[in-house]
């Protein structure tokens, strides 16, 4: 019988992939998103140009990722494979909707959020292009680069913890963000959405989860995102309660209600994805 096996790659090539990824393709994106920051800022009151800017720098930003990954790195893109991607996005967005909602719910029948009137359905249109960039960037950029990245190093364990970490942290950079605002999305947010990656080891739901959540939290709640953005969406309303259950000036990734929610699903989700074997082990732990 004639066996033969493909000889793995050297040592020092397995390490440089990924730190290229993380460097090369994380900076690329890093720099793109801040020119589609820049953008946002310049036409919020215009959001119907707004929001065909931020899906075509989307469009653009997926595509380099793929392109990436297809050219450079000379794999099949996976993360990004369309098949299927409009059901797991819808699946994400409605977990994203379902969770703000029950949170928003919650605080109405504690009497702290109430509902006096509504806006005009145009107060809906900014927070969209607010939800298309941060929900299409920051997964490429978290779950797709830097969680990838340390994964393929240190396991899916390492990439849980270093991506939810980055990702709960670079919101401090925001106008009135705290640190405990910043701790709560590091385990709330960045545990959901890199178990939900885990699940289906694909960015879409990961991307309907993230539009989702920042839409109805802006666009329909008239909530503070993350402790940046606060327009006025359909719902007039005043919130008054303790700042641990309001979220205070960050908004309700800051409240124990999402907080103990998202955690929850995250880690249902975690533990699917533990089910379905799609953890990965260390690099030295790897065989091939």
């Amino acid at each position: 019988m004639n066996m033969s096996s493909e000889p793995q790659p050297a040592l020092w090539l397995r390490i440089l992939h990924p730190l290229a990824h993380l460097i090369v393709l994380g900076g690329i994106l890093l720099q793109f998103m801040a020119w589609a920051e820049a953008r946002l800022d310049q036409f919020h009151d215009r959001p119907l140009l707004n929001i065909p800017i931020q899906i075509g720098l989307g469009l653009v930003a997926i595509g380099l990722y793929y392109a990436y990954g297809k050219f450079v790195e000379r794999r099949e893109v996976g993360e990004l494979a369309t098949p299927g991607f409009a059901r797991e996005w819808a699946i994400g967005a409605l977990c994203g909707a379902g969770l703000y909602t029950a949170s928003a719910f919650t605080l109405m029948f504690l009497g702290i959020y109430k509902v006096e009137g509504f806006n005009p359905l145009s107060f809906m249109l900014p927070a969209l292009a607010l939800a298309i960039k941060s929900g299409v960037f920051e997964e490429l950029i978290f779950r797709g680069v830097l969680h990838r990245s340390v994964e393929t190093l240190f396991g899916s364990w390492v990439a849980i913890l270093a991506a939810s970490l980055a990702f709960g942290l670079v919101h401090l950079i925001n106008p009135a963000a705290t640190l405990g605002g910043a701790i709560y999305i590091s385990i709330e947010a960045g545990l959901l959405l890199s178990a939900a990656y885990l699940v289906t080891r694909r960015l879409w739901i990961c991307m309907g989860f993230h539009m989702a959540w920042n839409y109805v939290q802006s666009a329909v709640f008239s909530g503070v995102v993350s402790g940046a953005v606060a327009d006025p969406g359909l719902l007039k309303a005043t919130i008054s309660g303790p700042e641990f259950l309001t979220g205070g000036s960050f908004g309700m990734e800051h409240s124990v209600f999402a907080l103990v929610y998202c955690t929850m699903v995250g880690l249902i989700l975690l533990m699917i994805a533990i089910r379905r074997g799609r953890l990965m082990p260390p690099m030295w732990k790897r065989a091939g």
